[in-house]
């Protein structure tokens, strides 16, 4: 066996890193005295305006009177409020997830043709090459499917003989594909985990032509591949709440930028992937489940209103769970008075709670949700509004679907990839200009000192 040369965390190492912050560290306050947007955002929070989308939109501030005021969160795909968009596929009661990403992608809601057309095409693109699961995905398994997920999608780029062709319709076919596979891709990759890693036995599923993408995903996941109605109705509507975003979150502004360089869809996707892995990101609902887990762990009665409003102060002291002094699921960078979100999912997971029998466990989610805006409020004297926001109520779901932790993130993936197609179909459309943002040096030039008068 080849000896493991890969480098540890040692005293040199430490002592490396120290060095790299003391001549890297920025003083916060230069920021303000040069008039550099940290962080891509103006004092006030509101994020620096980079571009121009037709694909969705964000309202949580509205003009009255001549004032700007919070207002009631909107979220609008394509200009289709997304309650008129959920309250449309869930009346004529079929599935949300191909319809929306027909909206998404492609700026119109389709008819009952296209729908059927299009309902066929990502039929028609779950697959994967020959030998992919066993020779990609079985192969150095990890409990970072995240990482796995971007492995599998780099490498589907090497069966692709026009990966570098950027045209619009070979670009729209490899999204359409990425669309389709993305479940198989997560659900796969967790099985190879959970049987290499964990000594669970392995499942490998195919995907039924007859059934939608959140049907296959609870088909392929589950060791008898049987679900109830109510379980991929609820399922079909995280997906559609988490496929997009407003266009200005972090990793849809990542497929921009590395889009706008010319690469190639599968460099730009895992470029997203790396980005929504992250914890201020995709990551959020896993430290809400986590967070509710330690709660019960430490309030005696978790239906004693003061029992758990001392759990969350403690929270914001920095003297409970992670110690990072916030409460998990609640606020938003964007939304103030409401996540629209948040409060479309609400009653589907109220449904499923009955049917899940987790009564107890919905009623402190919503106990947590009344009173912790007010406690932060009072505790941080924070007076613009704190709301739930969709990912307080996502973990929670994923959980009674007996989503495993490692999947949380990319059940987000799966949804998103819908989001990141459209962003990369636009700025090829739109710009032929790369995305090259402007840093100010702070520092001073220096004359050369050789090396043996160092």
């Amino acid at each position: 066996m080849a000896e493991n040369r890969m480098l540890t965390v040692n005293a040199e190492v430490e002592e490396l890193a120290a060095l790299c912050k003391q001549n890297s560290q920025i003083d916060g306050k230069l920021y303000q005295d040069m008039h550099v947007k940290r962080g891509l955002r103006d004092l006030d929070g509101k994020g620096v305006v980079a571009g121009l989308t037709n694909i969705s939109e964000i309202i949580s501030k509205k003009v009255v009177d001549g004032k700007e005021e919070s207002c009631d969160g909107e979220l609008y795909y394509r200009g289709y409020n997304i309650n008129d968009v959920v309250r449309g596929f869930i009346k004529g009661d079929r599935d949300g997830f191909e319809e929306t990403a027909f909206l998404l992608l492609f700026g119109e809601l389709p008819d009952e043709q296209q729908l059927k057309n299009f309902q066929k095409l990502l039929a028609d693109g779950r697959t994967l090459p020959t030998n992919f699961v066993r020779d990609v995905v079985m192969k150095a398994s990890s409990h970072d499917l995240m990482n796995t997920l971007s492995r599998s999608v780099l490498t589907l780029a090497s069966y692709d003989d026009s990966c570098d062709d950027i045209s619009l319709p070979n670009v729209l076919r490899q999204c359409l594909m990425l669309i389709s596979v993305f479940p198989m891709l997560a659900a796969y990759s967790y099985h190879a985990y959970n049987h290499y890693e964990c000594g669970g036995s392995m499942y490998i599923h195919y995907p039924s032509d007859s059934l939608g993408t959140a049907e296959n995903i609870l088909r392929i996941l589950r060791p008898d591949m049987q679900f109830t109605p109510l379980e991929s109705r609820v399922l079909d509507l995280a997906l559609v709440l988490h496929m997009e975003h407003g266009g200005g979150n972090n990793s849809s502004f990542t497929t921009h930028v590395v889009t706008s360089s010319g690469t190639d869809t599968y460099s730009a996707i895992s470029a997203a992937l790396g980005s929504l892995k992250g914890p201020k990101h995709g990551g959020a609902n896993i430290k809400v489940v986590q967070m509710f887990d330690d709660l019960r762990q430490h309030v005696v009665h978790t239906d004693d209103e003061e029992e758990v409003a001392d759990y969350l102060r403690k929270l914001l002291h920095k003297e409970a769970f992670d110690k990072k002094g916030l409460i998990y699921g609640m606020g938003h960078a964007v939304y103030s008075l409401s996540d629209p979100r948040a409060q479309i999912f609400k009653s589907f997971v109220g449904q499923l709670a009955r049917e899940k029998h987790r009564n107890e466990d919905f009623a402190l989610y919503e106990l947590v949700e009344r009173i912790a805006p007010q406690i932060i409020q009072e505790e941080r004297r924070i007076y613009k509004g704190v709301s739930a926001n969709v990912d307080f109520y996502s973990g929670f779901v994923y959980s009674m679907l007996g989503l495993p932790l490692e999947l949380y993130t990319p059940m987000f993936a799966a949804a998103r990839i819908v989001g990141w197609s459209a962003h990369r179909l636009e700025e090829l459309i739109n710009t032929d200009k790369i995305i090259r943002p402007a840093y100010l040096s702070i520092h001073g030039q220096r004359d050369y000192v050789p090396l043996e008068e160092r």
